[in-house]
């Protein structure tokens, strides 16, 4: 061994590919003194036939840029593409912890990291930009810290707090968006909100420079999706909402730190409580006595965080459906994300189009497909939603199909454009418009009126509905 060692070095590229006899039995020497590359300075600095302007989705036109004096991407110029831009991470928990960390290795030094929930000790198995004494503390600043730590040509600010504390220039500040969110409400929030920053143009043509792309992950136990949003070109996550079922299981870091509805704190006492009280026990789903238990402790975390709602019902629907957090699939797709943040930021390679998903339950699985735009997407195009009624639905049964059908909207209000028909908010208003929730629709407006509807799922932005009346 030491002696292939001291000889490495002495062969060239063209002796090793070499089978002849004579060199059977030599040891294989490395040629050490050519100069080292990293792989993404080596797709940036070189011409490409696979070029963002020559794949099914191209944004802008590749420039070689000449890298020969740097070796790593730490050491890239500040007025590279990669270099100067500014990348938003939204979430910091397992997705977001490996984002940071490849964001780090790539060429990206100017980030902002947000996020609301702080540290647990159940976090620390595959979060590994946190420690035991981190625990309590904010994953985004603790994060952030970490990384500049580690990483001192990195430029991480964090921002603890919900993504809706913002403002919409905080979102138009950036250049790329990258969404690791671990719930359907916030995604559609950041979405509308993203899409609601674009400008139109007198021909209805979205303005380039108004346009901050969004590249969403996500993961649930040995499965993954990433895709590239581009705010009103590509179809955006309102578009694809009909994929996603009720949701019936909760990520940990949620009901762990930031629990939110009932079912929150009923997986707190089921995952979490359970097996710190009994750890020599498996809960019995079907024991009274276990499940009376679970429900007990479920309704004391629900009245500490002021969350109603927790059942004996609701208790028995929720023990089954945790989402296990899987430490590899998270890092796969947050590979992807931060790859097709790169090629967004420098054109270096074709742009996924549009939806990449991970299937490694059986094997190492993935297909990519183009998710086609909504014709009638509330949030990402202009178009008038037509629905046809019965004339005795009344505004209160109206309000539930917008709920319950694929709008899946949580609490709409609604106008036509000479009075308001139902607003929750404020309660001055709301008490004002309540007795029009027993009134047939069609003694309040008119066939083919059209209603403005507003949510709080698709911030800043209205749907137009165009109603008729069946015969």
């Amino acid at each position: 061994c030491e002696m292939q060692v001291e000889t490495m070095g002495k062969r060239s590229a063209s002796d090793m590919s070499s089978n002849g006899d004579d060199a059977e039995g030599e040891a294989m020497d490395i040629d050490t003194t050519l100069e080292p590359r990293a792989s993404l300075l080596t797709l940036l600095s070189r011409p490409s036939p696979f070029a963002n302007e020559t794949g099914a989705l191209p944004i802008g036109e590749f420039e070689p840029v000449s890298f020969s004096k740097f070796t790593t991407t730490a050491d890239l110029p500040e007025a590279s593409a990669l270099s100067s831009a500014r990348v938003l991470v939204v979430g910091a928990g397992g997705l977001g912890c490996e984002l940071l960390k490849d964001l780090s290795m790539s060429g990206i030094r100017n980030v902002d990291v947000i996020d609301l929930d702080t540290i647990d000790v159940t976090n620390l198995n595959r979060q590994f930009l946190f420690r035991q004494k981190d625990v309590g503390e904010s994953k985004a600043k603790v994060a952030a810290a970490c990384i500049n730590q580690r990483c001192p040509w990195m430029n991480v600010t964090p921002h603890h707090g919900m993504i809706q504390d913002k403002d919409p220039s905080f979102y138009a500040s950036f250049n790329c968006i990258i969404s690791g969110l671990d719930n359907v409400q916030a995604r559609r929030w950041l979405n509308a909100t993203v899409c609601g920053l674009v400008q139109l143009d007198e021909d209805g043509d979205p303005d380039p420079s108004t346009i901050v792309p969004i590249v969403d992950g996500g993961t649930e136990g040995f499965s993954g999706q990433a895709r590239v949003i581009l705010p009103r070109i590509t179809s955006c996550f309102e578009c694809s909402l009909d994929a996603f079922p009720p949701q019936t299981s909760y990520p940990l870091c949620t009901i762990a730190e930031t629990p939110r509805r009932p079912e929150h704190c009923i997986a707190y006492a089921y995952v979490l409580q359970w097996p710190k009280e009994f750890p020599d026990r498996k809960l019995d789903t079907d024991s009274p006595d276990d499940m009376k238990w679970v429900y007990e402790r479920a309704v004391e975390r629900a009245n500490k965080f002021d969350i109603s709602g927790v059942t004996y019902m609701l208790t028995m629907g929720v023990v089954k459906n945790i989402i296990p957090a899987v430490a590899s699939t998270n890092a796969i797709i947050a590979a992807a994300c931060v790859h097709e943040v790169t090629k967004l930021l420098s054109y270096y390679s074709q742009q996924l189009n549009t939806y990449m998903m991970y299937m490694g339950t059986t094997g190492i699985h993935s297909h990519t497909f183009v998710y086609e735009r909504k014709e009638d997407c509330p949030v990402c195009t202009e178009a008038v939603r037509k629905m046809t009624i019965s004339k005795t639905m009344t505004l209160n049964e109206f309000m539930q199909t917008l709920k319950d059908g694929d709008l899946q909207l949580s609490s709409p209000s609604i106008a036509t454009s000479s009075k308001t028909l139902y607003m929750p908010k404020p309660p001055a208003l709301e008490k004002a418009t309540r007795k029009n929730l027993d009134i047939a629709l069609s003694a309040l407006v008119s066939a083919g009126e059209q209603l403005t509807v507003t949510d709080p799922s698709i911030q800043g932005l209205s749907l137009n509905i165009s109603i008729a009346f069946e015969n």
